[in-house]
């Protein structure tokens, strides 16, 4: 009997070596190659007629001018859910890969199925489960108050057999549900390892671009938060979406990472209810704490997500610290940042405050990204400091330099107009944002250029 063919994969990059090494030659990453057993490789034609569709029977390619590509807009499937459509750009493209990615039971499989019953009325779907039985998905369903007329699904986890049944069913969109569990068999590699997920995720790409079908990969995570597998899946995708949220709490951030026919970074939110996810009409709204009067320590700001602005409330704690090494801990911030901007209040602002401990956190759980935040963060922790409240129904957005200049963000305008639209009545702003008038309908606008200035305006 032969010897089973081995090889080592990397589970960074997938990156194949033919011996083991410490360090993957592809990527440079340290103890990331496992092995693999190499079974009997079949063509990809072969697979293609198995399962109904030519895959890797398709024409050679030529070098074509883009002059004489047709430039057609692509073609976009309504959701029916705002919120998703909002972060895919406008609706799905037809073609697409689509990879969803959160910690378990966050809503993935909650999400999708209520978008295949809101499309299953015009458009057919199907429900490939990995995981579940088809009786779990319809109790699902059936929980969800959706109409399981329209509604197919199948539970197989052989890739081969998928493409089969999806090429006879022809559906516009499809769900696989997770593609850690699927394989394929031209490996004999275990399913959820690195060769059996990317050679499946391939498949499924492949399929994708030739039948126009808009495919949705649910995916694992791992500790770290990222997706498990090869980060070569990541790449192969168009569009790479992770669901976000405190386990104590009902509302879900659904964020991309990655899209090829949208906006980076667009943003849509959800609540969980016992009926599913639904939309939040006004996510401002939840990310504003209810005080009864005005309280040290907190600042509203007025961040940007994708396309978005949003009304977002940043807490600044300052305390005494009785260790030789003040803590500075942040939720939902850079910490590193927080460090150089305490440097700069005092040397720029004359408030020190490396004896005390300094916390800051971001209301609901968001994550702020954005250098606008500098400003709000640095009068939280003055306000903290000072035990004074910020003057009522004041907003503030600004990158602090390290000379302490205010610089200006992007679309300045359209974050007074969401903070007018709230019922503020004063925005801090750096003076590149402010309007000439100082006044946007009944916002008073205060454009600062020093951290100084800024500083005054708040008394």
């Amino acid at each position: 009997m032969a010897k089973a063919k081995t090889a080592y994969v990397c589970s960074e990059c997938g990156g194949e070596s033919s011996k083991w090494q410490g360090q993957c030659p592809e990527c440079g990453a340290w103890n990331t190659l496992s092995e693999i057993s190499l079974g009997p490789s079949r063509p990809n034609a072969a697979a293609g007629r198995r399962s109904g569709y030519a895959g890797g029977a398709s024409q050679r390619a030529r070098p074509t001018p883009l002059a004489e590509v047709a430039t057609a807009v692509e073609q976009r499937i309504s959701v029916g859910i705002g919120e998703l459509n909002r972060v895919l750009g406008g609706g799905l493209v037809e073609g697409s890969v689509v990879l969803i990615g959160g910690d378990p039971g966050i809503g993935k499989s909650t999400l999708l199925l209520q978008m295949l019953g809101e499309v299953g009325a015009g458009v057919a779907g199907l429900y490939v489960t990995g995981e579940e039985s088809l009786g779990q998905v319809a109790a699902r369903a059936q929980r969800l108050g959706l109409p399981l007329g329209p509604l197919a699904a199948l539970a197989e986890t052989c890739i081969e057999r998928i493409l089969e049944q999806t090429a006879e069913a022809r559906p516009k969109v499809l769900i696989v549900d997770s593609i850690q569990t699927i394989w394929t068999e031209t490996l004999t590699a275990a399913p959820g390892s690195v060769s059996q997920v990317r050679e499946s995720a391939a498949q499924l790409t492949r399929f994708a671009k030739e039948t126009g079908t808009a495919v949705f990969l649910v995916g694992h995570v791992t500790k770290e938060g990222g997706i498990a597998g090869p980060r070569v899946l990541e790449h192969m995708v168009d569009a790479v979406l992770y669901f976000e949220g405190d386990p104590g709490s009902r509302f879900r951030i659904l964020r991309a990472f990655k899209n090829r026919f949208g906006a980076v970074n667009e943003m849509g939110v959800f609540a969980m209810s016992d009926k599913g996810l639904r939309e939040v009409a006004n996510p401002s709204a939840i990310f504003l704490s209810t005080h009864q009067g005005p309280t040290p320590g907190s600042v509203v700001m007025v961040t940007r997500e994708g396309t978005r602005p949003l009304l977002v409330e940043v807490q600044a704690l300052v305390d005494q610290s009785s260790l030789g090494n003040p803590r500075r801990v942040t939720l939902g911030l850079e910490q590193n940042r927080l460090a150089m901007l305490l440097a700069v209040l005092h040397r720029h602002g004359g408030v020190a405050a490396y004896d005390q401990d300094v916390f800051v956190n971001v209301v609901g759980g968001i994550r702020v990204q954005e250098t606008a935040a500098d400003l709000p963060v640095l009068l939280a922790v003055l306000s903290s400091l000072r035990d004074r409240p910020m003057p009522e129904h004041t907003v503030a957005f600004g990158e602090v330099g390290l000379s302490g200049e205010i610089r200006p963000v992007p679309n300045g305008e359209e974050r007074l107009k969401e903070a007018m639209t709230h019922g503020f009545r004063r925005a801090i702003v750096p003076k590149a944002n402010a309007p000439k008038s100082g006044k946007l309908g009944d916002l008073e606008v205060i454009g600062v250029e020093r951290l100084a200035q800024a500083i005054d305006a708040c008394r």
